[in-house]
């Protein structure tokens, strides 16, 4: 259900609810939050709440610190890990300056900007999540370890699937949240997951991923565990991905795979927000993470793969993203992307039948590859018009480490 500030505001007086935390993301995509009391509410609908912007980094200095949250009271959640008595919600919130003006930083914004751009256009996008992570055990101090909750394979059950209780909770945790869980399973790695959610908007997938991470980290540590959503945790098993499912709707013939043209043309340029720390490019080219710009239907060794679905289950999977990815730079950039892709008719290239992991030197000729490291990523992306056009120049410098 969709509230209104005031509709919000009966709510924590009639639902004991004793917390309020107001969430935004830093440039990263890492979920930060400031908790007010019950009497605050009206204020930070009305006017926002003061954050000290010098203590984030890209959010700014010292000089100008100053920026303001306002709650977006369609987004308002019960956390159900807290007390029933006294409870905690938690709102997403636009990040402001004092004046009022959009901060140039605040990713979310930034894809409600892309995704206006599509709608005036006259197409929709919607977005699936598939993130994978790692289970750690602690140690005697409660640090993390790397040493795997359990040593499972692919699919398996208990009891060689220890992590079993941990998703089933997990699972159940979103679904009090608003959030459709698809699916759950081990992943190939030992002590790796995998949750994928429902397709939805481009706002609400995005907020559903950074929701998702916040609550695989709480529910690994109430059952003594860590939570690794790194893209390579062990050196010689399968990293984790930030696979991400995409459709397109609108008027038009072969609107998908237009699309999938424009991101395969923009690809290279992107990477830097899509893979944004140095263990992503570890990841790349190994255990079924991609290397080469290519697709192909129902091939898991393509950057993009068509899926065997049909109906409204029908879409395209974009497998390079990793977990360090904001969500809300990531969606964005894809919407813009295969905009592109549409208005320019960018031709997909022809499909790429074979394992690219097998594949001969033959099959391998005239097939670009993908960003090999994080420096040549932001060179790429320094280099960009198409992320000149659409990310702030600071933000881009902030991403490549300037």
């Amino acid at each position: 259900m969709k509230y209104t500030p005031q509709e919000v505001i009966q709510y924590i007086q009639e639902e004991d609810v004793k917390f309020i935390r107001l969430a935004f993301c830093d440039c990263c995509g890492r979920p930060r939050n400031i908790s007010i009391m019950p009497h605050e509410l009206e204020r930070a609908f009305k006017y926002g709440i003061a954050i000290d912007a010098s203590a984030i980094a890209g959010f700014g200095d010292e000089v100008n610190s100053d920026l303001f949250l306002h709650p977006d009271a369609s987004t308002i959640t019960v956390l159900p890990w807290r007390p029933e008595h006294g409870s905690v919600v938690r709102m997403f919130c636009a990040i402001a300056h004092p004046d009022g003006a959009p901060f140039a930083h605040d990713t979310r914004h930034i894809l409600k900007q892309a995704v206006a751009d599509a709608e005036k256009a006259g197409f929709s996008f919607s977005f699936g999540s598939e993130l994978e992570f790692y289970l750690f055990q602690l140690d005697e101090a409660g640090e993390a370890t790397k040493i795997p909750y359990d040593r499972a394979t692919y699919m398996d059950v208990a009891p060689e699937d220890k992590c079993e209780n941990v998703r089933r909770e997990i699972c159940l945790t979103l679904e009090r949240m608003g959030i459709q869980p698809e699916s759950s399973h081990h992943e190939e790695g030992p002590g790796q997951n995998e949750v994928d959610f429902r397709y939805s908007d481009a706002l609400s997938a995005a907020d559903n991923a950074v929701t998702f991470r916040t609550v695989v980290k709480t529910i690994a540590a109430r059952n003594g565990l860590y939570a690794d959503f790194s893209p390579k945790p062990l050196e010689g098993n399968p990293g984790s991905g930030f696979h991400i499912n995409m459709s397109v709707k609108g008027q038009g013939e072969a609107l998908m795979h237009r699309a999938m043209g424009g991101i395969l043309d923009k690809i290279s340029d992107m990477t830097l927000f899509l893979n944004p720390s140095e263990d992503s490019y570890s990841r790349l080219g190994a255990h079924k993470a991609p290397k080469y710009i290519s697709w192909s239907s129902n091939n898991r060794s393509q950057l993009i793969r068509v899926p065997a679905a049909s109906g409204e289950y029908r879409r395209f999977e974009l497998r390079s993203p990793d977990c360090t990815a904001n969500p809300y730079l990531a969606f964005a950039l894809l919407i813009w992307a295969g905009l592109s892709g549409i208005q320019e008719d960018i031709q997909l290239p022809e499909a790429c039948n074979v394992n690219l992991y097998r594949a001969d030197s033959r099959n391998l000729a005239g097939l670009s590859t993908l960003p090999t490291s994080l420096s040549e990523a932001a060179k790429i992306a320094g280099n960009s018009a198409f992320i000149a056009k659409h990310i702030p120049a600071s933000l881009t410098e902030f991403f490549s480490g300037k």
